[in-house]
């Protein structure tokens, strides 16, 4: 056998010898055990802490019965942004379109769900961020067109607004 078959045969048995000790690491649970935790087909509404909201457009993204807590609230300009870059991608990999509900943020992770609320109608949508943005000096989140027509931000094409951020 030659120096390069015995490193790479070396290489093999040593992962193989790794993942079967790790598998027989992990025993299972007892039936005792498994009762401690809430059902997941029978959410127990008292086991969820006080304040949790559900959230509708993360019903793809988790479960329904987790809690929904804030993480991040701001306040700024926002504004929008639509045809000329319908149909690109965009920073999370996904192609923009303007007719669904997503945003643009600097810092915020991709999927998490925001409510924008335009501070002066008091119009309030819920976005995800799927993009990086905005550019502008001054601006805290960048719209999708069909968000922007919900909570009435087409006409200037900038609003003051308050962004709270759920996971």
């Amino acid at each position: 056998m030659t120096q390069k078959k015995r490193t790479r045969f070396s290489a093999v048995f040593f992962i193989l010898t790794a993942c079967i000790l790790t598998a027989f690491s992990y025993g299972t649970l007892s039936a005792s055990e498994t009762q401690e935790f809430p059902d997941p087909a029978k959410p127990d509404m008292a086991w969820f802490p006080e304040n949790t909201m559900a959230n509708p457009a993360s019903s793809t993204s988790r479960n329904q019965d987790e809690p929904v807590r804030k993480q991040f609230i701001a306040e700024g300009k926002a504004s929008y942004y639509g045809n000329r870059f319908h149909g690109r991608k965009t920073a999370s990999g996904e192609f923009f379109n303007l007719r669904h509900f997503t945003a643009a943020h600097r810092t915020l992770a991709f999927g998490t769900n925001v409510r924008v609320i335009n501070l002066d109608n008091g119009k309030n949508v819920i976005v995800r961020i799927n993009d990086r943005g905005p550019f502008m000096k001054g601006r805290i989140i960048d719209v999708s067109q069909a968000a922007a027509r919900e909570i009435g931000l087409l006409g200037n094409g900038t609003a003051n607004v308050r962004i709270e951020a759920y996971n």
